[in-house]
């Protein structure tokens, strides 16, 4: 599949662009970036990758699939776009600024019969999939309570539309690592049927949600409890997952993105792998962490078979809505 990235700042630089370029039945075929240092990047890095200015120009060219990693404001209508000119689609988190935005897209890929995937990558985290794992094997017992966190300790405000107080450039941790958070959740237990959220602006001067704080009632009785903070002194640990048998805790974070950030690949030896140091503990024992592997997203795009449904991230988007709702009125919302 000759494939277009648009966009190539972080994203598209460690999470898009190595996968793309290292995937049997994927060819990294164009960049789109107008950034003159970004085109220098690529032209180093990948030489045969055609260098594009504008997404008006992949109309021009022979694609197959285009991955958008645009700015969040961007990506439902870019995504649009790619569609109604008749191509698969990969898109960045947040898929959308709306469910109904979300809808639309799902609706005009059904009816053209193209690829639509959220990039949900964090589904291959290796602590995620070993919590997979774990749920799989009844290893815990009934499940009551998943416990999930990203946070982190940045109090300096950073120039940048991530910390825009604009509603229209999706900039809230909600969007950000909350999109993340709630769709692990979704893969795991379903669509929540109850969202109580509490949302806060705590660092001096952010103009963006920045402490957020949900609470989730799934189907058959399970809570999930998600935090994400860009305010956290002291990190809690990333899962605790309670069962009637047993609970799995595990503190730090997948390793991936910051080998991708080194300029490592998925074909550097180890990849994955975190050491036994950083491995959770199952009922108070070290258990091995599964190897992450974000190279398996693009490698089920490659075969046909889209990894992610772009009903989870409808669903993931509801639940964003409801937990603003919530915020608001501090009640729980029904879904």
């Amino acid at each position: 599949m000759r494939t277009a990235l648009v966009g190539y700042g972080l994203g598209g630089a460690a999470f898009h662009a190595p996968f793309i370029e290292a995937t049997e039945g994927l060819d990294l075929s164009a960049v789109v970036t107008s950034n003159p240092r970004r085109q220098a990047e690529v032209a180093s890095r990948y030489p045969n990758t055609r260098l594009l200015s504008s997404l008006d120009e992949v109309w021009t060219g022979d694609f197959d699939l285009v991955v958008i990693t645009t700015p969040n404001r961007f990506h439902a209508t870019h995504a649009r776009q790619v569609l109604e000119h008749g191509l698969n689609v990969v898109v960045d988190k947040p898929f959308a600024g709306s469910a109904m935005q979300a809808r639309a897209l799902a609706s005009i890929a059904s009816s053209k019969n193209l690829m639509l995937v959220p990039f949900h990558n964090r589904r291959w985290d290796g602590d995620f999939l070993t919590v997979k794992r774990l749920l799989a094997e009844k290893a815990l017992g009934t499940v009551h309570k998943f416990e999930s966190r990203f946070e982190r300790y940045r109090p300096e405000i950073k120039s940048s539309w991530k910390e825009s107080g604009d509603p229209a450039d999706l900039g809230s941790i909600l969007f950000d690592l909350g999109t993340h958070l709630v769709d692990q959740s979704v893969a795991l237990f379903g669509r929540p049927t109850s969202v109580h959220a509490e949302i806060a602006t705590v660092r001096p001067g952010a103009k963006a949600d920045d402490d957020v704080f949900l609470s989730l009632t799934h189907e058959h009785g399970v809570r999930s409890h998600l935090w994400m903070s860009a305010l956290a002194a002291d990190l809690g640990p990333r899962f605790r997952v309670l069962g009637h048998d047993a609970a799995y805790v595990k503190y730090g974070m997948d390793p991936q993105e910051e080998r991708l950030k080194a300029g490592e690949t998925p074909a550097t030896p180890g990849w994955g792998e975190e050491p036994e140091e950083a491995w959770g503990t199952l009922a108070g024992k070290p258990h091995r962490t599964e190897p992450g592997a974000y190279q398996d997203f693009y490698a089920q795009v490659a075969a046909g078979k889209p990894p992610v449904s772009p009903q989870d991230a409808v669903a993931g988007l509801e639940v964003i809505e409801a937990a603003k709702q919530s915020a608001i009125t501090g009640d729980s919302v029904r879904l």
